[in-house]
């Protein structure tokens, strides 16, 4: 059995090391309000390169989990979100992992900040 929330732990640390503290907040921000869809496209349109940094690597977490039925089709990002939007449980369940990735990651960039 996989723990998705080590994952997301994982997921969290890794895109605090490519990214500053304000994107992933207000990717959280727009991932609360707005939706996945919504956080995806603020990703692309507003997050420069580090939003385009998050926006793969969360691509990819959510094309592999969970194992077997992977919540993200392959090819466009923004045609697999519409064909998640279909699924309300596979949407709320993305949102919550995103969630939780953005959370943790925004704890490790505080504590590396603060440790420096």
């Amino acid at each position: 059995m996989r723990n998705l929330d080590l994952e997301c732990a994982e997921l969290g640390r890794n895109l605090a090391k490519d990214t500053n503290e304000k994107v992933l907040t207000d990717s959280l921000s727009v991932l609360e309000e707005q939706g996945v869809y919504a956080c995806f496209l603020f990703l692309q349109a507003r997050g420069g390169d580090d939003g385009k940094k998050i926006s793969k690597s969360c691509t990819d977490f959510l094309r592999k989990v969970p194992e077997g039925a992977p919540l993200l089709a392959d090819g466009n990002v923004f045609e697999a979100l519409k064909t998640l939007a279909q699924d309300l449980d596979k949407l709320l369940f993305a949102k919550d992992l995103l969630r939780q990735a953005f959370v943790y990651g925004r704890y490790h960039a505080k504590g590396s900040r603060e440790l420096a």
